[in-house]
């Protein structure tokens, strides 16, 4: 089987599962996967080794300014013509199925070539009645036709009583000592010299920044670092708080890992108030609207640790997709059997309120 796999490239969250499916496919020689990724120049993708020779298109992305969307430059950056001129001239003739985690070159020429499309990601979880903030009809044409697919595998911390998959936490076994006055910060759409200014004078707390930094810099209880994905996830590991914008994947390593959670949504992006909404939902983070020291410091004292063990859903879903079968009725039982194998004492009020029925 040959697979052509797209990624969005946009955040860091979607590289991250395509790096856990990566690892899976390894496991089953039959299956040759090539991958492209879209969204941002090639020179920003960092530690892609596991992609070996992995394309690069433009793609669609959005531009965020300080914690929003920027919507004039966003259409400024987007090459329309040239997304329509890949998705027509992308050769597919040795593939047997398209992957996509919500990348629209592949989707669509997929769909154009009548190629089987599997999405797989966070956003097909927004095909059901999940928790959502800031939708509109514009919003809901995003979700349904950026990144089409045939059948989708959606992911989310809990399945509200869908088809939704638990997420793809890539996080190793570790017996890493946590500090309980190190706090992780990923805030990687807001300007970061706000994020030091709003940090700096919570003194009680070690703070580990990953941003755009030229260079390590510690100054006080601020430590700066370069964006780095094994000192990420060390610092993630050994970290007793993580404070971030609402994307997914972050989120679910936190939870996977028993941190305590602080996001900042990027407003005007829906999935992210989604997100924010979620956690709420569920009970399982809190939620700050705009950079905050005062709430942060609150946060800190307050927020209890807690903590859901999900299962190897990437090893999961490339057995399903090795057996060929793709379809609603073998996705049900791939769901079912997943969310069997979740330890999540912390959901266990919530989960009462929905049951699996489908």
């Amino acid at each position: 089987m040959k697979i052509l796999y797209g990624v969005q490239g946009t955040g860091n969250g979607h590289i991250t599962r395509a790096r856990a499916l990566s690892a899976a496919f390894s496991s089953f020689p039959n299956i040759e996967v090539d991958y492209l990724f879209s969204g941002r120049d090639r020179n920003k993708y960092f530690d892609m080794q596991p992609f070996n020779n992995w394309q690069c298109l433009d793609g669609l992305t959005f531009v965020h300014k300080s914690g929003k969307i920027d919507p004039i430059a966003t259409v400024k950056k987007n090459r329309i013509r040239q997304l329509v001129r890949d998705i027509k001239t992308i050769n597919l003739d040795d593939y047997d199925l398209i992957l996509t985690d919500f990348e629209p070159i592949t989707a669509w020429s997929g769909k154009r070539n009548n190629k089987p499309v599997i999405g797989v990601g966070h956003q097909y979880a927004f095909d059901f009645n999940i928790p959502k903030k800031g939708e509109n009809l514009f919003t809901k044409g995003i979700m349904r036709n950026f990144a089409p697919a045939k059948i989708g595998l959606g992911l989310h911390w809990h399945h509200f009583g869908y088809p939704i998959l638990p997420p793809i936490a890539d996080i190793p076994n570790s017996d890493t000592p946590v500090a309980e006055n190190k706090v992780l910060v990923y805030l990687g759409f807001e300007d970061q010299q706000k994020v030091i200014d709003t940090l700096r004078p919570i003194s009680d707390y070690e703070f580990y920044f990953y941003g755009e930094f030229d260079s390590i810099i510690d100054d006080g209880n601020l430590h700066l670092r370069p964006l780095s994905r094994e000192g990420f996830k060390s610092d993630l590991k050994s970290a007793n708080a993580v404070i971030c914008n609402a994307g997914f994947e972050l989120v679910s390593e936190a939870l996977e890992l028993g941190k305590k959670v602080l996001v900042k949504p990027l407003h005007g992006q829906m999935e992210q108030l989604s997100n924010a909404e979620a956690l709420k939902v569920l009970g399982l983070g809190s939620v700050m609207e705009k950079l905050n020291t005062d709430v942060i410091s609150k946060w800190l004292s307050n927020q209890p640790n807690l903590q859901i063990k999900y299962p190897n859903v990437a090893a999961k879903i490339v057995e399903w997709i090795s057996k060929g079968e793709w379809t609603v009725e073998t996705r049900a039982a791939l769901v079912k059997s997943l969310w069997e194998s979740v330890q999540s004492p912390d959901l266990t009020n919530f989960a009462t309120r929905y049951s699996l029925q489908f």
